[in-house]
């Protein structure tokens, strides 16, 4: 998959003439609450960040990969439904155990149903529906706004947050993992929600709500 949401686009073969140890001149680490444009992981999410990849320092996100990029790309697409895009990405530091994240939004044709979940998930009381695993968590919720007055105005959004790696058994608690995944699915629907200018922030809670619905 290409890199989407870093600065580094693979460093071997990419680090210009002059800098240190193949490092790119303008490679950057920052904290989890400056990712992404800033503004869309909280500080509540930023420690969440920490419990999934074992970090509190990231690569610095690419410009173009904001919550209000990805806004702006819904707007476009409404009202029609569309496959999973990305909001962002989150890597680990050179130097570190490699850890991928992948945040994307969706435009859904409709609500939820009332199927069961998966056995993996656990399902939450946020928004209008919200799934936890110990490597994904996704979040769905309805956005009336003026920005989406082209037909009704009211969109169902997934936002997701997904380890992006070869499948394995996840490494730590359980419960801590989901609940981590959950709250950084959270901090990037309300971002979007504020950025969409959705009334009542689409549903959603100030702070997440991880126990089961």
């Amino acid at each position: 998959m290409a890199v989407a949401g870093s600065l580094l686009f693979g460093v071997t073969g990419c680090a210009e003439e002059g800098s240190e140890r193949g490092v790119p001149k303008d490679y950057k680490v920052v904290a989890g609450t400056q990712l992404c444009g800033g503004g869309a992981v909280s500080a509540d999410a930023a420690r969440a960040l920490r419990v999934i990849t074992g970090s509190s320092r990231f690569e610095a996100s690419a410009e173009r990969y904001t919550v209000a990029r990805a806004a702006a790309d819904l707007v476009e697409e409404f009202p029609s439904s569309t496959v999973a895009k990305d909001i962002c990405r989150v890597y680990t530091p050179i130097g570190t155990p490699d850890f991928e994240l992948r945040i994307t939004w969706r435009l859904a044709d409709d609500a939820p149903t009332d199927d069961p979940a998966a056995p993996k998930f656990t399902v939450l009381k946020m928004g209008e529906e919200t799934l936890a695993a110990a490597d994904m968590a996704y979040v769905r919720f309805a956005c009336t706004s003026a920005r989406l007055s082209q037909s009704s105005g009211v969109a169902h959004l997934d936002i997701g947050v997904q380890h992006w790696a070869v499948p394995t058994e996840p490494e730590g608690d359980v419960q801590e993992l989901k609940d981590a995944y959950a709250t950084v699915a959270h901090s990037f629907s309300l971002a979007m929600s504020r950025e969409l200018g959705c009334e009542k922030n689409g549903g959603l809670p100030e702070r997440p709500v991880l126990e089961p619905a």
